[in-house]
Order: structure tokens, then sequence, then C-alpha cells
């Protein structure tokens, strides 16, 4: 009982790329305290085109929930994305950003600080989510 109490808590279990791209496009529908429908929906379209199911978007919420900070998250996605490929998940982020038609400071924020977290410049966050916006019409 006393050996508990003086251990080093365990560090948290390292998420995978997979799950930590579900968990991190919860986080950025979660940044402005709502979790809309339409960043669901969004979310889901994104987990099955590039992996086939949306069944993980519990996984992802799980994952968010228990996840303490976001770079715990972006360094899975880091680890395991070379960073050529970044751009589209920076596009997927602003994808559900948008999805609800609306904008905030907090999730403005959140995406600045998930793009340098990747390891990509603002200007390459401005370009994915210009692409985004283009795609909408």
């Amino acid at each position: 009982m006393i050996g508990r109490l003086f251990r080093k808590p365990e560090a948290p279990k390292p998420a995978d790329g997979r799950a930590a791209v579900a968990a991190l496009l919860v986080r950025v529908a979660r940044t402005d305290g709502e979790y809309a429908a339409e960043e669901k929906a969004v979310i889901q379209k994104v987990l099955t085109r590039r992996y086939g199911s949306a069944d993980m978007l519990s996984d992802g919420e799980d994952l968010e929930h228990s996840a303490g900070d976001t770079v715990h998250l972006t360094k899975a996605i880091k680890d395991e994305i070379a960073h050529d490929d970044r751009m589209e998940y920076l596009q997927d982020l602003w994808r559900v950003v948008l999805a609800d038609e609306t904008r905030d400071f907090e999730e403005d924020g959140f995406m600045r600080l998930a793009s340098n977290l990747l390891g990509m410049a603002d200007r390459d966050s401005a370009r994915a989510r210009q692409a985004v916006q283009a795609e909408a019409g």
C-alpha cells in the first residue's frame, strides 16, 4: 500500500496514429464547447474515407476524453504520418471546424496550436482552410 503511494505514476499508453487522428478530430469539434451533429457527421466521413470505418468515432471520443493534452495526440500522428502527408490531415481538421458553418477564436487558436504541433506552419493551415472552403463552394 505505502509502496503505491511513492511509485511513479504510469505514463499514459501512447495512442496509435489512427486513434490519435480520430481523437484530434473530436477535440477540434469540442473546442468551442459544442459537439454538433454536423461535426460528428464530418468526422465519420473522414474516418470512413481514411480508414474504411466510422466505428473509430467512439474510440476517438474516449481517447480525446482521456488524453491529457494535445501534444500526446499530435506526437502519435507525427510518429506515423510523414510530414508531406500532414496537409491532408490539416484539411480534415478544417472540415470539422467549418462543418457547423461557424468559426470562433477557440477553434482558430486550436488550429494554430495543432498545426504547430504537427510541424506545419500557419500558412499551411491557411492553405488547408482555403482548400476546404473552395471545396464547399
